[in-house]
């Protein structure tokens, strides 16, 4: 199992990465709507999430009630890629190090009293990549919506010269 977490979290990197590149260093405080993240808080939390990995493998649970949130502030493309590409060693290094009985414990998501969801350490990793591909999705509609052109995830986008 560890290889093939390691893999996908590789392949889902290459798509991170082009999505993350596009986001106009001008936009970041731009949301498209009230209820909304700003582009900064949305691409901070996409290029944060591979950090999840390790806490997983190294905690029995995330209680928001307990754990304050404290993101990163990022004002740049430069800095985002460089966030996101620490981020994702770091995530790499502690799922490299990870034997597959590593991932059967059980794991929490919490606040306060209120459980999320209970998994074990591998499902919630799963969940962790799902929670990627899920706000690059965002992403993906905050940039159409500034008219920045999409990058391809799985295949070409609309924007992608071999598309149209």
């Amino acid at each position: 199992m560890i290889a093939t977490l390691l893999k996908e979290m590789e392949q889902e990197a290459q798509t991170t990465r082009k999505m993350l590149s596009r986001v106009p260093d001008d936009k970041y405080d731009w949301k498209p709507h009230p209820k909304s993240m700003t582009v900064r808080q949305l691409s901070t939390h996409i290029a944060e999430l591979p950090t999840w990995v390790s806490m997983v493998l190294n905690t029995n649970e995330l209680d928001f009630a307990t754990a304050p949130y404290n993101p990163v502030i990022i004002n740049n493309g430069k800095e985002l890629m460089a966030y996101f590409e620490k981020s994702l060693e770091d995530g790499k290094a502690h799922l490299s190090k990870a034997a597959d009985e590593d991932l059967q414990p059980a794991w929490t998501l919490r606040n306060g009293k209120e459980i999320y969801s209970t998994s074990t350490r591998g499902e919630f990793i799963r969940i962790t990549y799902c929670q990627v591909v899920h706000h690059r999705a965002q992403l993906g509609v905050y940039l159409r919506l500034l008219d920045i052109p999409i990058p391809g995830s799985y295949g070409p986008s609309a924007d992608e010269a071999s598309f149209n």
